[in-house]
């Protein structure tokens, strides 16, 4: 069987790249932010590490969350240990980026958003499109407006519009833009020019500094946000009748209630 986050450090191990893999589009399932939390904490004593990348294998970052995981049974459960991923990224000392190559969705997106840096191939597609399934995205709820605004957040969470790598990129989330097939060394070189020449130490110390307003926000925010999905949103007809109708591969029948 194999491993949902596979490992790998350059020989210095200055660097290391986390891929996610799920056979139908690096679905975000709970297997995967097990590893995943497990895999980061493995790395973080490593006090020369100054760079974590996070990509999907093969052609898609990331199809988004589980939705078979995100019925009433399950949810209370699975979205707790999605926040703690996204509080052990926002911890984890050393740079973050990720690294993201087609289709970058619902919860993969929310994993990005988690990273101090995103890099892009320039066909690749952002979006949130929870509100189609009748629910919301919480950790990008929280991540999103304090990156790029409350307005540019809005229309992604609140249309579940899919938006372009450069749309993102003028819009300042977007760190690094390059054709796919240079992708790979594209980073490489972004490294070896910003942070291979830096002292670890200052980059760990400068991570957590540029993080800490951000951190402190998400982390009184998310919490508001999951209870708001828990306690009340999946008590509704509407949540459990938009997740029903994706697994029954039909249109979902709203009651608005």
């Amino acid at each position: 069987m194999t491993t949902p986050v596979s490992v790998s450090f350059n020989e210095a191990h200055t660097r290391a790249a986390f891929t996610l893999f799920h056979e139908k589009g690096n679905i975000i399932t709970a297997d995967m932010v097990d590893a995943l939390g497990m895999a980061l904490q493995g790395i973080s004593s490593n006090p020369a590490l100054k760079l974590v990348t996070l990509e999907g294998a093969g052609a898609d970052f990331s199809f988004g969350a589980s939705i078979p995981e995100h019925t009433r049974e399950r949810i209370a459960e699975v979205l707790p240990a999605m926040h703690r991923l996204i509080d052990e990224l926002l911890d984890l000392p050393a740079v973050t980026a990720a690294v993201v190559r087609g289709r970058c969705f619902g919860g993969g997106f929310e994993l990005a958003l988690a990273c101090d840096f995103i890099f892009a191939a320039d066909d690749a597609v952002f979006g949130l499109p929870e509100i189609a399934l009748g629910v919301f995205p919480p950790a990008a709820s929280a991540l999103l407006p304090l990156r790029i605004g409350a307005s540019r957040a809005a229309r992604a969470i609140l249309t579940g519009e899919p938006m372009s790598a450069a749309e993102w990129h003028g819009a300042g989330l977007v760190t690094l833009l390059a054709p796919e097939g240079v992708l790979a060394e594209a980073v490489e070189t972004w490294f070896a020019t910003h942070l291979a020449p830096r002292s670890a130490a200052a980059l760990r110390h400068a991570a957590a500094a540029s993080r800490m307003e951000l951190s402190a926000r998400v982390r009184e925010t998310l919490p508001a946000l999951e209870r708001l999905y828990l306690d009340d949103l999946m008590r509704t007809h509407d949540a459990a009748e938009g997740v029903a109708a994706f697994m029954e591969r039909r249109p979902p029948t709203w009651t608005n209630r």
